[in-house]
């Protein structure tokens, strides 16, 4: 493994390597998501349009140049699936070293309508959480006129 991280030689992504694939003292967050994207089979155009960022944006995001909102980091997480601590810190189960399997387009298409769709419940959830606690809110407001 390039112990500069999968972003700093986006080729080292297309050679098999150890179980330190994404070491999680060598790579940094912007490391992860190529590495993870590039897991996935996804370009960068393709994650940021179904993300709904600009391509300058992610591309800040995998150069460590900025970083994404709470809300992106879990639908980044669920269309890339790959648990939340790991895109964070790199400590957990990554996705695997690349291998040289084919996988045929209709399984890929599938792949990615399943992690748009985990994407899109997670945040859905988020946003009913949002509501019920505004609810809540204004419902005790209520009760104390």
């Amino acid at each position: 493994m390039n112990k500069n991280g999968p972003a700093a030689g986006k080729d080292s992504m297309n050679a098999p390597s150890s179980d330190d694939w994404f070491d999680p003292e060598a790579t940094t967050f912007g490391d992860r998501l190529a590495g993870a994207r590039d897991a996935s089979g996804m370009s960068q155009k393709d994650l940021a349009r179904r993300l709904g960022v600009k391509l300058k944006t992610l591309k800040g995001w995998e150069n460590d140049l900025s970083e994404p909102r709470a809300n992106k980091l879990s639908m980044l997480a669920g269309m890339l699936n790959v648990p939340l601590p790991w895109l964070l810190t790199g400590q957990g189960d990554g996705p695997d070293a690349p291998s040289d399997l084919n996988i045929a387009p209709d399984a890929t298409n599938m792949l990615t309508e399943l992690r748009d769709l985990r994407a899109h419940i997670v945040n859905a959830s988020e946003r009913l959480g949002r509501l019920e606690k505004s609810l809540r809110s204004h419902l005790e407001v209520r009760d104390v006129e």
